[in-house]
């Protein structure tokens, strides 16, 4: 059903506590997050090898956790290390443990294959806690698969119509992307589209130091299953933005918007509005947040809306327009990886 070799975030690092523990169900599987004594993040199989008994209903004790149900121990390898009562622990009395790893506030776990983990592969969000961007981190749960929300960002016809007062301008509806694919590895997408001479979109409007028409450009690098980085902006037209010139005035942004599957029917949802200008003004930050967030809850009711009538009527298939040239290639990368995946799958 997913993609399992791969890293997927798990949570915002001030998600997961010094203190206490975090529950949350990642690819189908219960998973629990906490941190050891050295404020590493640790998970662990939410579930007791025991009796099935959930470990987020137990207890933290120093690096360890153990399940209230019967007293079992659990160290951050997933080992049991005390059954009271009993003084020999069995090798099989263990639960799962999942490599994790922080980088730029992001808690990643990786699912899969243990032994396939290298964190050199994860992606660079460097805007999340660099001192030359500012923004507030985000997260919405979605009752909707998380291809639906890919398909989503991928499609920039539809800012005009879910997002008119927001994101979107009239040009958003025919304007073609260009898009590119790296046919290293599993596949980034790279999609970009300028509007040259446009008009700014309120969210830029609320925001802006200057005013008139702008070139504008939207500018994703798409990653397979789930991750999308974004560089985007408004300069006023004509002082060379295309050509890679931004003049002091110019609104620079860097968005991210990250998946991780749920269950099959709904979705984790990490995103964040990053900004380079009026760095101290705390009341920016959180207007952003929260103009971004009106935006995503437009996109929001209509992709869980697609998900119950997609529950209501499975066998209807879904017709291709023109506009679907980037999740269609995106849809096409993440069922490569996953055939690719079942292949090498002892059977």
């Amino acid at each position: 059903m997913f993609v399992r070799n791969c890293w997927y975030v798990a949570g915002w690092d001030q998600e997961i506590p010094a203190d206490g523990l975090l529950s949350r169900v990642l690819l189908g599987e219960p998973v629990l997050l906490y941190r050891d004594t050295q404020g590493r993040a640790v998970a662990l199989e939410d579930r007791c090898c025991h009796r099935a008994a959930p470990l987020h209903l137990g207890r933290k004790e120093g690096d360890c956790v153990r399940c209230m149900y019967h007293g079992l121990k659990f160290d951050p390898t997933g080992a049991c290390v005390e059954i009271p009562g009993q003084a020999n622990v069995p090798p099989r009395t263990c639960v799962r443990s999942y490599p994790m790893v922080e980088k730029d506030r992001l808690v990643w776990i990786w699912m899969g294959d243990p032994a396939l983990a290298d964190a050199s592969q994860i992606a660079d969000f460097f805007w999340h806690d660099s001192p030359d961007w500012r923004m507030k981190p985000g997260y919405l749960h979605y009752q909707a698969h998380y291809q639906l929300i890919v398909d989503n960002l991928l499609d920039f016809t539809h800012l005009a119509w879910v997002h008119p007062t927001t994101l979107g301008t009239g040009s958003a509806a025919s304007l073609k992307p260009q898009i590119e694919r790296d046919t290293r590895g599993n596949g980034m997408l790279t999609i970009r589209r300028w509007y040259l001479d446009d008009e700014m979109p309120n969210l830029h409007k609320r925001v802006a130091r200057f005013e008139g028409k702008v070139d504008r450009w939207q500018i994703y690098q798409w990653s397979p299953p789930a991750l999308l980085r974004m560089d985007a902006g408004s300069a006023p037209a004509g002082t060379g933005a295309p050509d890679g010139h931004r003049v002091p005035e110019a609104l620079q942004f860097r968005h991210t918007s990250i998946q991780t599957p749920e269950t099959a029917t709904t979705s984790h949802y990490w995103f964040c509005q990053a900004r380079n200008f009026a760095l101290d003004d705390k009341a920016m930050t959180e207007q952003i947040y929260q103009d971004v967030l009106v935006a995503f809850e437009e996109d929001r009711r209509m992709i869980e809306g697609q998900q119950k009538v997609m529950t209501l009527v499975p066998e209807r298939p879904m017709v291709a327009i023109g506009a679907d040239a980037g999740l269609n290639q995106a849809r096409w990368l993440i069922d490569r990886m996953a055939r690719a995946e079942t292949a090498a799958t002892p059977a």
